[in-house]
């Protein structure tokens, strides 16, 4: 067995959404450094643009840019994406948004617009791009959808993100349900459910309640590059090719140890 053979993701195509920040950019930049053909979108066009040309020295690493808050955004990507490839190995469902108010003042809209990005926009891309991740699949080498959930859809978190949490919850079931319709068409559907990492999504934990929510993690930390890095490279390499309609808690502990 070639173990270094079994976590390579060398040679894959992937596309990343929300890849400009946060998670997405570390996801970016361990992809591209593993050797896959990394196509990051996200809403910043110069941001998407400024990431890729500085990965574009460790590997390949192309812009797609594209607001997925609408059904037709989601369209205009895949449409983006099979002009730049034939097949797609690799899905990574990592845009997202957030809310924050008090039980009482919580607009509708600001509910609509969570739920648009992290709930319906992974399910509509991920059923337009149908065709291109079943054109290179195979029972031994599947195409793999990885979205990315939360450990807010698996616990009550500690702030009044009453969207957020209920949209991740939402994320993890249709990522068993997404699992299930597209086993035959040798495709795996995995989610990743994070916990305490940097970005500008949870700054204000940082600046704000640092102690005490480092202090609720068991591991007594939050999560690295490295910790939701290496989680993607097995989900989507050989490694991961029998593991589908599975939510991998990245969380130091704190959804299941306390």
């Amino acid at each position: 067995m070639d173990v270094g053979a079994l976590f390579s993701v060398a040679g894959k195509t992937v596309l990343i959404t929300g890849g400009s920040r946060g998670i997405g950019e570390m996801l970016v930049r361990g992809f591209v450094a593993a050797g896959a053909r990394t196509y990051i979108s996200a809403r910043s066009a110069d941001r998407c643009a400024a990431l890729a040309t500085e990965l574009s020295d460790q590997g390949t690493c192309i812009a797609l840019p594209a607001d997925l808050s609408t059904p037709e955004g989601c369209a205009e990507l895949a449409s983006a994406f099979r002009a730049e490839a034939d097949h797609l190995d690799v899905l990574i469902n990592n845009a997202g948004a957030t809310w924050g108010a008090p039980l009482g003042t919580y607009p509708a809209e600001g509910f609509d617009k969570v739920m648009d990005v992290n709930v319906r926009a992974p399910f509509l891309l991920t059923q337009e791009l149908l065709d291109v991740l079943q054109a290179a699949a195979s029972p031994e080498d599947p195409a793999r959808v990885i979205m990315i959930g939360s450990v807010d859809g698996i616990q009550v978190p500690m702030f009044d993100s009453f969207a957020y949490s209920a949209s991740k919850s939402a994320v993890h079931m249709l990522t068993r349900h997404l699992g299930k319709a597209v086993a035959a068409r040798n495709m795996t559907v995995n989610a990743i459910a994070p916990g305490l990492f940097a970005s500008r999504m949870t700054a204000f934990m940082f600046d704000e309640y640092e102690e005490q929510v480092l202090g609720a993690i068991p591991q007594g930390r939050a999560g690295t590059p490295e910790d939701i890095v290496g989680t993607a490279l097995y989900l989507a390499s050989r490694a991961g090719a029998y593991t589908t309609g599975a939510v991998v808690m990245v969380d130091g502990g704190f959804a299941t140890l306390r």
